[in-house]
Formats: C-alpha cells, sequence, structure tokens
C-alpha cells in the first residue's frame, strides 16, 4: 500500500523517536511504499519517500495550527491508500494517538495551564481530530478507554495496537558485555545495587518521587541513573536535601541508553501521565525489572512480583517498598527471565503486521 505517515521530525535518541523509527522501517520490510511527512530536521530513513511539511520557526501555538493545515495540504495533493497522523492534525484516515490524550494529561498535573492560549488551541483540535478522524489507534488499553470516555469516540473507531521494541540491541546479554565498562565511566561501584530512570519531562516522569523513594531504601549504598533531557537543578537540590546527593548519576540523553539499561539491576518509572512508555519495553527486554505506574500503559505489561511492580506514582513509600521487592525478587533469578519474555511479543514486526491488517481493513471497503 502507499502510505503517508505524518510525524515530528525524529532523530533515534528519544523512546518516542525509537519507537517511530521502528515502526517506520518495519513497515517498510512489510512492502509497503512508505511516504514520511515531517517538519524540516528529518534526517533520512532507509527505504522512505520523505516529504517536507512547510512549517517554519513560530510560536508553540502557530506551529500547532501551520501544521495541521501542511498535513491536510499535503494528504490531498496525490492518491494514498493510507495516510496515517502521529500527530494533532486533520484530513488523515488513521491517527495514533501515541501521546494520548492531552485533556487527560492536563488533569494529571499538579497545577493547572489548560487556559493558556497553547493549550486552549491544542484541545480544540484534538477535540475535531477525534471527531473527524475514522480510525484510531491507542497504544494500550488504558488509552482505548481514555480517548472513548473524555470524546464520546465509539470503541468500533479505537484499535489498540502496542508499540514494539528492538530485541537485539535491548538484551540481558548487554550486561556480561558493557555492564562493568558503563559502571565505571559513572562512578557506581561494581556490588551496588542500581535502579535506572530514564525520560524526559522530570516532573510529569516522577523524578521528584524517585529521588525521595531512593531516601527511603535501607540499603544506604543503593544507587540511581537518570537519563533524560531537562533542568536537573531542583531535583538536584531534592536529592541533596534527602542527603542522596552522592547516591546519583545524572546523564543526558544517551544514544547509547542499552548500556545504561545493562548497568542497572531495575528500572523506575513513577510517571503521573504516561500512554504508553518504550522505557518499559526497553527494560523489560534488557531483563531488568520494572517498578510502574498505575498511571503508565506499560503498566499493562508488568505482573506484580514476577518481572516488577505497580504502584501509585504519587507516594514515594509505595514507590521504596515496590523497589525493596524488585530487588528481592531479582536475587531469586527469575526475574530477570520474566521481564525478556514479558518483551518478546512485542516486535516492530508484530506491529506492522498490525497496521497492515487495520489498512487492510480501513482500504477494502473505504472504511476510512
Amino acid at each position: 500500500m502507499k502510505l503517508l505517515i505524518i510525524s515530528r521530525p525524529f532523530l533515534f535518541y528519544g523512546g518516542v523517536e525509537r519507537a517511530t523509527a521502528g515502526l517506520v522501517q518495519a513497515l517498510v520490510a512489510h512492502g509497503h511504499d512508505v511516504h514520511l511527512a515531517s517538519p524540516p530536521g528529518q534526517q533520512p530513513v532507509l527505504g522512505v519517500t520523505p516529504h517536507r511539511l512547510p512549517v517554519p520557526p513560530r510560536p508553540a501555538t502557530a506551529r500547532l495550527v501551520l501544521l495541521a493545515v501542511a498535513a491536510r495540504w499535503l494528504a490531498s495533493r496525490d492518491r494514498w491508500d493510507v495516510v496515517q497522523s502521529h500527530e494533532r492534525t486533520l484530513g488523515q484516515h488513521i491517527y495514533r494517538a501515541g501521546e494520548g490524550c492531552h485533556r487527560a494529561y492536563l488533569a494529571s498535573r499538579q497545577r493547572s495551564t489548560a487556559r493558556g492560549l497553547y493549550h486552549r488551541t491544542l484541545l480544540a483540535l484534538e477535540r475535531r481530530m477525534f471527531e473527524q478522524t475514522p480510525r484510531i489507534v491507542a497504544i494500550a488499553r488504558a488509552g482505548k478507554r481514555e480517548i472513548e470516555t473524555l470524546y464520546g469516540v465509539s470503541p468500533e473507531r479505537v484499535t489498540v495496537i502496542y508499540n514494539g521494541v528492538d530485541l537485539e540491541r535491548f538484551h540481558p546479554r548487554n550486561r556480561k558485555l558493557v555492564r562493568g565498562a558503563a559502571r565505571s565511566e559513572a562512578g557506581i561501584p561494581a556490588e551496588a545495587w542500581t535502579a535506572i530512570f530514564v525520560g524526559s519531562g522530570f516532573e510529569r516522569k516522577g523524578l521528584a518521587t524517585t529521588i525521595e523513594a531512593l531516601s527511603r531504601l535501607t540499603d544506604r549504598t543503593s544507587r540511581l541513573i537518570v537519563v533524560g533531557k531537562g533542568d536537573t537543578r531542583p531535583y538536584r537540590a531534592v536529592a541533596e536535601r534527602l542527603g542522596t546527593g552522592q547516591r546519583v548519576v545524572w546523564l543526558p540523553p544517551r544514544a547509547d541508553i542499552e548500556r545504561w539499561y545493562a548497568a542497572a539491576d531495575a528500572c523506575v518509572l513513577p510517571t503521573r501521565y504516561e500512554p504508553f512508555g518504550n522505557v518499559h519495553l526497553e527494560a523489560l527486554a534488557s531483563g531488568l525489572p520494572v517498578v510502574a505506574s498505575t498511571a503508565a500503559g506499560g503498566s499493562e505489561l508488568i505482573r506484580s512480583g514476577v518481572n516488577g511492580a505497580v504502584v501509585d506514582p504519587r507516594d514515594p513509600a509505595a514507590v521504596a517498598a515496590a523497589l525493596e521487592h524488585v530487588r528481592e525478587i531479582g536475587r531469586a533469578g527469575a526475574a530477570a527471565e520474566a521481564a525478556r519474555a514479558s518483551a518478546e511479543p512485542f516486535t516492530y514486526a508484530a506491529q506492522a503486521a498490525a497496521f497492515s491488517d487495520l489498512y487492510a481493513a480501513c482500504a477494502a471497503p473505504k472504511l476510512c
């Protein structure tokens, strides 16, 4: 099929970007004629025809509108079997709700910002998009319920297709290959039990809660690796105030993120809003038990006491208890195997196959 996929530029560093890149490449391998429409900045992708969306540098609110207009213009200029958007645009056959609902995200925040022009514009665009797009793809069952509940979308219009993960790149064998070197680089003792937090948007991802949980662990030699983009100063201050400043390693976004999963013993992400979270899949594929949030779609992969734990993201004591628990199940040796096994069904090929089934259903009777 001739596909037009609308997406912001992805550079293969962040979890969202890796997820998009993996899906696009898998669709090419599946035999589709894939065209990728992005604003300036997208790197070439092998086997994909690029299209540049003319969205000039403007304030954020203006860019929202310009992107929607540019995407609709491009979609109308050719004959596409399916137009699929990963952004809040109009005129597509399929919208992949990789970021969930902005309305739900705002509700999860400690302070309300919904009255600002940017948020009001985005909410208006989101409402029209869910009203007009024939088929919606949620990336977890929780997201499907959210879309149906908040926007009154009929269940038959919403399909759940989970993200994929690179099972070769993220693999337990990395522990033998790079764990020692990564720990040495970060100044982490070989014997120190270590959790890893991966994610940009520190407030939403629950970094403050994670640091407080670290301070509650009975083992005062345990460490935390933080990998992500953002202002670390307020969180460093929290760590210093709680006496854990010397136990936290701060890293910017890394192209070699698999090395840092290998350096850790568990993953923790008490996020306050997360439609899925590729960190969950990457950590599980790497053999790490995961302490996940009840507010994350990725928690649907977690079986407490088997491959991790699921906790209230606003309760540091609960996060600390969960970390203690995953440490114990990790000692038994089965947690790493269970974590890996739970990730193995989620390949990019399986994701592309599920989308291909949706394309066929969409194109045959022209349900889109």
